[in-house]
């Protein structure tokens, strides 16, 4: 080999190794990048726009939304965006980290099994409104007229339960034990028209009102089912603990643009609506928060 074909392998040779060594130190730099970024995640920043998310089924809780940001949110300097999610964990999670400002669908029982079985960092601040309740019949004209053994339909599910079961001790048709938030069928302790229960799916009690004696759900969803309001024979308040909360990811809440959302949920501009809007799609199905 000659002198010059040996110089030539031996520039070859060190080359590579220093490419090879660039490689390696560039691997490095971006892996250090990407672990540094994964463990200091980009701090949140909350600008003019607060998007809240709201049940996608319950258009009416898009129109409280649209109030709020029409009539009350510019006197706050924010702008408030409707966030529609069917996924209720996708929106609590988008919540507690920041994606999405505030949620308003859930009541504080809710958002407790929300919180235990997810660990979501959560804070309900307080309550905005209550969904209206309705006690229906196709048979009767009043609680008065209900017979011995008349057949209940009310919801399958826990809280729904515990709110029907609440609303109609409330009305003297029966005696609960125990903590009426979680009350169930089992928990009766007196029922003087051996009234007799059966449990549906609460979306399907408009569609068993003709099989039952009474049924008791809420008014959004009788409305839902054509069912007239001329065939709800009361609509009392709603116990408290079952409003809807303002809720915010816990570690925005000191976040300035957060607190003038806050702010503007509280305004009591939102209850005078509730009381006195005609807007079909929210008049007697949102209602303001009842005082116990």
């Amino acid at each position: 080999m000659s002198k010059n074909n040996a110089d030539f392998q031996r520039k070859k040779r060190n080359s590579f190794v220093w490419i090879i060594a660039g490689a390696v130190i560039l691997s490095a730099l971006l892996g250090a990048f990407f672990y540094i970024k994964a463990s200091k995640p980009d701090k949140v920043v909350f600008g003019e726009i607060l998007k809240v998310h709201y049940e996608p089924a319950e258009a009416g809780e898009e129109r409280i939304l649209k109030y709020i940001n029409e009539h009350i949110a510019p006197d706050y300097g924010i702008k408030i965006e409707g966030a529609g999610i069917q996924d209720s964990s996708l929106g609590n999670s988008a919540v507690a980290s920041g994606e999405l400002a505030a949620s308003i669908y859930q009541h504080e029982l809710w958002l407790r099994e929300v919180i235990a079985a997810n660990g979501f960092e959560l804070t309900a601040v307080f309550p905005i409104f209550q969904w209206g309740f309705g006690i229906y019949s196709d048979r009767y004209k009043s609680i008065d007229e209900l017979p011995q053994n008349a057949l209940v339909a009310i919801p399958v599910d826990g809280g729904n339960q515990a709110q029907a079961l609440w609303l109609l001790e409330r009305e003297g048709l029966l005696e609960l034990n125990g903590e009426r938030q979680n009350a169930k069928i089992k928990d009766i302790v007196s029922n003087p028209r051996n009234l007799k229960f059966k449990e549906f799916d609460f979306l399907a009690l408009p569609r068993v009102l003709d099989s039952v004696d009474i049924a008791v759900g809420y008014v959004s969803n009788f409305d839902a089912g054509k069912i007239p309001r001329s065939k709800g024979l009361l609509f009392p308040k709603a116990p408290r603990i079952f409003a809807s909360q303002l809720v915010i990811g816990t570690k925005f809440l000191d976040d300035p643009q957060i607190k003038k959302l806050i702010r503007a949920f509280s305004d009591p501009r939102l209850k005078q609506y509730l009381e006195t809007t005609n807007d079909p799609l929210v008049h007697g199905i949102y209602t303001p928060v009842s005082d116990n």
